[in-house]
């Protein structure tokens, strides 16, 4: 009896929850067998109860025993279709594992083509760098060649053209060199003039004069034996103060004061060829002496202003003419009447062999050596001893006059001061 009541109840167990299965639409087969055993149940229960007590007792164990074997086909029916349901999720999971694989797998191999590919165009690349790196220092070693080879064809050119400037410049130069003579005058009758020169040209200004007196002091200092030269090609005389500077310049040279005439000295300039120390002149040299001359000067003046300036005239006159006549052995009055016997106008002009004969000039020579002449007239940089008159004569103006004739336009004149010029057309003026 135990027995029995153990298995009810692990049928009752067992069917209690299939019971509960009837609430869905569809009812299994179980559960209407199990319904028509539990109603067939109490008519069974009577007709036992009708029989005898141990055949009802089987025939519930048997029933009992067939719903067990029923529940429990049941159970294993759902468990075969969970099995089913987790091999299939297995399945399914092996299939997604295996696409997830071949996609892998896939891109693992495109990566693969990709990296073979990337490492075949690197490699590619290496190869025509190290043939482009190979091409450039080709490229380069040539270069560098023809470099190399135009450096030295550029430096041999630089070096022919250097030595061509030099040559030039050397040639510029002369290979003598300043001759410094105590008797500058040769038995030949050549006259030899070192670079102790100075230039006098055109008409005698204070520039003029501040030219001549600074290098007679240069001279001087430098060397106060050696002759100092002052040579006049051309000059029609000038301003009478400017001229007595550079006489009492010459008279006050330790270092004798030599003047040399190649052209033309009239006036002023005649003056102080006549007075200096020494002179030379060319046998065709021409110097002129003629009185002081200024009624081109004077405007606007009255009696008194006219009486002054001559007085001033007469005492320059008597400065300057005194001393060249008593050279002539002669006096002023006597150089002035010889002046009108020569010529109506005064202007009494010598070559220079016959004014030798007058003392106007000291020395007739055949040549000059200018021994400080050494450097090309035409080279870029000009000797010092040719330097241009406007140079001498800064303070000279070109111009034209009211017919557009050619002047020279002369400094303003000191109120005291006299022009001793020769100067017939008139080119030379004041403003």
């Amino acid at each position: 009896m135990p027995m029995l009541k153990y298995t009810l109840t692990i049928a009752v167990s067992l069917i209690l929850p299939l019971s509960s299965l009837g609430q869905s639409p569809e009812t299994p087969p179980e559960a209407t067998i199990i319904k028509a055993v539990e109603k067939s149940a109490p008519a069974a229960k009577a007709e036992e109860a009708k029989a005898s007590p141990a055949s009802a007792d089987t025939e519930e164990l048997e029933r009992l025993t067939l719903a067990n074997s029923l529940a429990a086909e049941k159970h294993k029916d759902e468990t075969n279709q969970i099995k089913e349901e987790i091999a299939k999720l297995k399945l399914e999971k092996e299939l997604f594992a295996e696409k997830l694989a071949s996609a892998s797998l896939k891109k693992s191999a495109k990566h693969m083509e990709e990296l073979v590919e990337h490492e075949a165009q690197k490699e590619k690349l290496t190869r025509e760098a190290t043939v482009a790196k190979l091409e450039l220092e080709t490229i380069s070693a040539r270069l560098k060649t023809v470099q190399t080879k135009a450096s030295l064809e550029t430096t041999e050119i630089e070096g022919e053209i250097r030595e061509i400037e030099t040559r030039k410049k050397r040639d510029a130069y002369a290979d003598a060199a300043p001759q410094y003579l105590d008797n500058p005058l040769k038995e030949d009758g050549t006259l030899v003039i070192s670079d102790r020169r100075i230039p006098f040209n055109g008409p005698v200004t204070s520039s003029l004069a501040n030219a001549v007196t600074t290098k007679i002091n240069y001279y001087n200092n430098k060397d106060p034996k050696n002759p100092i030269f002052i040579v006049i090609d051309d000059s029609p005389g000038g301003s009478v103060m400017a001229g007595y500077r550079i006489l009492k310049a010459m008279e006050g040279s330790q270092a004798p004061v030599y003047v040399v005439v190649k052209s033309f000295a009239a006036s002023m300039a005649a003056c102080i060829t006549t007075l200096a120390e020494r002179s030379f002149a060319y046998p065709n040299a021409v110097i002129l002496h003629h009185q002081i001359s200024s009624s081109y000067m004077f405007t606007s003046m009255n009696l008194t202003d006219h009486k002054e300036a001559y007085d001033d005239m007469k005492r320059w006159w008597h400065r300057l003419a005194d001393p060249i006549s008593a050279k002539m052995g002669i006096t002023s009055d006597e150089f002035i009447e010889q002046m009108y016997e020569k010529t109506k106008s005064g202007d009494w002009s010598e070559f220079g062999d016959e004014a030798k004969k007058l003392k106007w000039v000291d020395t007739i020579v055949s040549r000059i050596h200018e021994t400080s002449l050494l450097i090309n007239p035409d080279a870029k940089r000009p000797s010092t001893t040719e330097r241009k008159t406007s140079e001498l004569n800064s303070d000279l103006t070109p111009g034209l006059d009211e017919k557009g004739h050619p002047v020279m336009f002369l400094p303003r004149r000191n109120p005291k001061d006299v022009y001793f010029m020769h100067n017939p057309d008139g080119y030379y003026r004041f403003r």
